[in-house]
C-alpha cells in the first residue's frame, strides 16, 4: 500500500512539472516571435503555483489516481499569448502550438536515454538505486509522450488544432469555424471514447526512444 502510494505521488509530481514546461515553452515561443503577453503576467517561469488549474491539475490527476485508471492526464492553465503581436502571422501560432509537445517530447528523450544506458550502470551504481531511477525516469518518459501525442491531436483547443489551422488552405475556413465552434464537445467524445487510441502511439514512440517497454 505505502509502495502505491509513493508511486502515485511521484507520477502527480511528474505531471504537474510536466504541464507546466509544456505550458512555458508555449510562453518562450510565442515571446521568440515577438509577443510578451507571458512574460508581462509572469507566466515565463517553472514555478507551478501561477500555473496551476485546480481542476485540470489537482482534482482530475487525483480522481483518476485514487480510482486506478489505466491513463494519468491533466493540464495547466493555458499560457496567454497575442497572435496578432506575433511576427509571423500564418505560421507563428503553429510554432506557438507545437512548442508544448516539443518540450514534452524533448524531457523523453532525455530520460529516454538514460532509460537505455541503466541496465549498463547496475554493477557501478548498484542494483536499488538503478531500479528506482530508473522507475522515475520511464515514468518520465511515459507521461510526457502521452502528453506530447494527447495534445497533437488536431482538436480545438489543442496544441494540434493550431497545426491544422496553419495547413488548412483559406477555402475549408467553414472546416476551421466548426472545430472552433464544436471543439469541445469533440474533445469530450475523444476523451471518453477515443483517448486509448493514442497509447499503441505512445509505445511505439516509447520503443524507439528507450529500445525497452514502460519500465513502471
Amino acid at each position: 500500500m505505502a509502495e502505491s502510494a509513493i508511486q502515485s505521488i511521484v507520477f502527480f509530481v511528474i505531471l504537474i512539472f510536466s504541464v507546466v514546461i509544456h505550458e512555458v515553452s508555449h510562453g518562450f515561443m510565442a515571446l521568440f516571435l515577438g509577443d510578451r503577453t507571458a512574460q508581462y503576467e509572469g507566466r515565463l517561469t517553472l514555478n507551478p503555483i501561477p500555473h496551476i488549474d485546480l481542476f485540470g491539475s489537482i482534482i482530475l490527476p487525483l480522481l483518476l489516481i485514487t480510482f486506478q485508471s489505466p491513463f494519468l492526464i491533466g493540464w495547466a492553465k493555458p499560457v496567454p499569448y497575442n497572435p496578432y503581436n506575433l511576427r509571423d502571422q500564418k505560421w507563428g501560432p503553429a510554432l506557438v502550438g507545437v512548442a508544448g509537445p516539443a518540450a514534452n517530447i524533448l524531457l523523453a528523450v532525455v530520460f529516454g536515454l538514460f532509460v537505455r544506458s541503466l541496465p549498463g550502470l547496475v554493477s557501478v551504481l548498484g542494483g536499488g538505486f538503478v531500479f528506482n531511477f530508473m522507475t522515475i525516469a520511464s515514468s518520465i518518459v511515459l507521461l510526457n509522450l502521452v502528453l506530447a501525442v494527447f495534445n497533437l491531436v488536431p482538436i480545438p483547443p489543442l496544441d494540434g488544432s493550431k497545426v491544422l489551422f496553419a495547413l488548412m488552405p483559406y477555402r475549408w475556413d467553414s472546416v476551421r469555424i466548426f472545430l472552433e465552434q464544436y471543439g469541445f464537445f469533440l474533445l469530450i467524445f475523444f476523451i471518453l471514447f477515443l483517448f486509448q487510441r493514442i497509447f499503441p502511439v505512445v509505445l511505439i514512440l516509447y520503443r524507439l526512444i528507450t529500445g525497452s517497454l514502460p519500465f513502471l
